[in-house]
């Protein structure tokens, strides 16, 4: 019954806020048309609040898995109208906080001791309230200043009844869509199901933070603030509290001169670092999760917090990525359609041809032009009409990139329209492929496997007898299986031949008792001869079905 009590409240919020005015009912297919006109919307008065206003209070409603869906679609101001880009924004850390009690009890509760203990100060005013947690500011003992970051109460639940209804919505997309199988909807929300619920250990956001600072430890252009262990558990998270401009302060920022341009750039040469060099890269960079140091305007520095969502790539995607990318870079279309036939983004009996002239057509638009001007989101609507066309699947392991690659242009739209991310990129790709491939990458890389190496070398002689005897077991056993197979085809043979004489034999016996017979069918008459010689024809071939099969 809880899936039916969510559906209930979804439907009673979207009615409250009379969201079914921005559903043009016209562009749907004949049954939701039909249902959606069956339910009396006009029932309820339309609040009298701007649409963006009642879009985003509605998200807030329904719970963390709609805002952060909202979080997402405030970062793509070209897809958007700005006055709905604006209040979606909001969800960014502006969502209404749980009360001070709660978070205090929670607190206490994870960390064994009170408030005033474990702090030398603490702020029961929240700094910013997000859809899985909110932060507090406080002080240790020590000096240090921190910010505490807590679980919303009661969360997982409603997470997980929403998560249930994207299954079955997934089920329906496979059943009765006609691209529901490629699109491979059951996977794709069984990985954000991953995603979403890892978000509830802090415990596990506070490990990816650890690792991500240890990755730029010596970097000047990217800053993860300090984890503090003895502070954090799995529904707490204690870190250093940093002092930033909001990313989308653009006005704050151009006060303090800060070099728009080098921060565009430095925002693409941190994601493909990430991808590339350690296959670790935050993958929820929406605006209220980054800050800029401007303290030198000149040599400006990003500050990223919230490393819940941690997206990762195995070696052979981390290649195949540079290639495509590389090639696309290059406007080499072939390799491309080699490469993608190659990894198994579209089947294996795609004409290499076909699939080259539509990346061409795909691609050859968006060159040579500023970010300003370049649609990723028209891009990914003409290479989703590419994948049906040639049955490219989706590829799962890829959805934490493509949402995160979506982040970075909305960050490049706000920072620096003019950035041209291709020139960006694409000399860091052309050294990361460079550098994987040279002598120093290889021998460290052998380095890196050799001691494993070492400790199987023992069992080398072993593995290669057993292998051996496996080999002449199987040689043996496929003899005696085609030795069989031979026996059991004579047998077929001789069969046929035995039932062959035995019918012989028994047309032989017939046409004996007829011959036999005065004024039989055959009017042969009385030749006693022509019966004996037919009966011992039959007993001829008796003989031989029973012996000469």
């Amino acid at each position: 019954m809880s899936r039916i009590n969510r559906i209930i409240k979804i439907l009673g919020v979207v009615s409250r806020y009379r969201l079914d005015e921005f559903v043009d009912t016209d562009s749907l297919s004949p049954v939701p048309r039909a249902l959606f006109r069956i339910i009396p919307w006009q029932l309820r008065t339309a609040p009298n609040l701007p649409r963006g206003v009642r879009i985003r209070r509605s998200l807030e409603e329904l719970g963390p898995v709609f805002i952060k869906f909202g979080q997402m679609l405030s970062t793509r101001r070209d897809l958007l109208p700005e006055d709905l880009a604006d209040e979606l924004a909001k969800l960014q850390d502006d969502v209404p906080p749980f009360p001070q009690q709660q978070s205090i009890a929670i607190i206490e509760k994870a960390l064994g001791s009170p408030v005033a203990e474990v702090f030398a100060s603490f702020d029961a005013t929240p700094m910013a309230s997000a859809s899985v947690a909110q932060v507090h500011a406080a002080t240790l003992h020590t000096g240090e200043d921190v910010v505490v970051k807590v679980i919303r109460p009661d969360i997982e639940p409603i997470i997980r009844q929403d998560i249930a209804l994207l299954f079955t919505l997934a089920r329906l997309i496979g059943k009765y869509l006609p691209d529901g199988k490629r699109l491979r909807a059951l996977e794709v929300v069984a990985d954000y199901e991953i995603t979403i619920l890892d978000e509830l250990d802090l415990q596990r956001e506070a490990a990816n933070a650890s690792q991500l600072r240890r990755n730029f430890e010596d970097s000047s252009v990217l800053y993860i603030p300090k984890v503090y262990w003895d502070y954090s558990c799995h529904n707490v998270y204690t870190m250093e509290r940093i002092s930033g401009t909001p990313v989308t302060a653009l006005d704050v920022l151009r006060e303090k001169g800060t070099d728009l341009k080098l921060l565009g750039e430095r925002g693409v040469e941190i994601f493909f670092t990430q991808v590339f060099r350690d296959s670790f890269f935050h993958a929820d960079m929406h605006p209220g999760n980054i800050f800029i140091d401007a303290t030198d305007p000149a040599d400006p520095t990003y500050i990223a917090v919230d490393c819940a969502i941690i997206g990762t790539l195995s070696d052979s995607d981390q290649y195949y990525l540079a290639r495509n990318l590389l090639g696309i870079f290059r406007r080499d279309y072939h390799e491309v359609a080699q490469l993608h036939v190659e990894c198994g983004w579209v089947p294996p009996q795609t004409r290499v041809q076909d699939f080259e002239s539509a990346m061409r057509a795909v691609c050859e638009p968006i060159f040579e032009r500023p970010i300003s001007e370049i649609s990723f989101g028209q891009l990914l609507i003409y290479l989703f009409q590419t994948a049906r066309r040639f049955g490219m699947e989706i590829q799962p392991s890829l959805i934490l990139l493509q949402k995160t690659l979506l982040n970075i242009e909305g960050l490049g739209r706000q920072l620096y329209p003019e950035l041209n991310l291709w020139d960006t990129a694409q000399p860091f790709l052309e050294r990361w492929v460079e550098d994987r491939y040279s002598p120093d990458s290889m021998l460290k890389r052998l380095q890196r496997q050799a001691p494993s190496w070492l400790e199987q070398l023992p069992q080398l002689p072993d593995a290669v007898m057993e292998s051996l005897q496996q080999s002449r077991e199987l040689g043996q056993r496929s003899n005696l299986q085609h030795e069989r197979l031979d026996e059991l085809q004579q047998q077929r043979d001789g069969g046929g031949r035995r039932r062959g004489y035995r019918t012989a034999a028994i047309v032989a016996l017939v046409f004996a008792a007829i011959s036999a017979t005065p004024g039989g069918l055959l009017q042969l008459g009385d030749i006693p001869a022509t019966a004996w010689a037919l009966a011992g024809l039959a007993l001829v071939l008796f003989w031989r079905a029973d012996n000469r099969g």
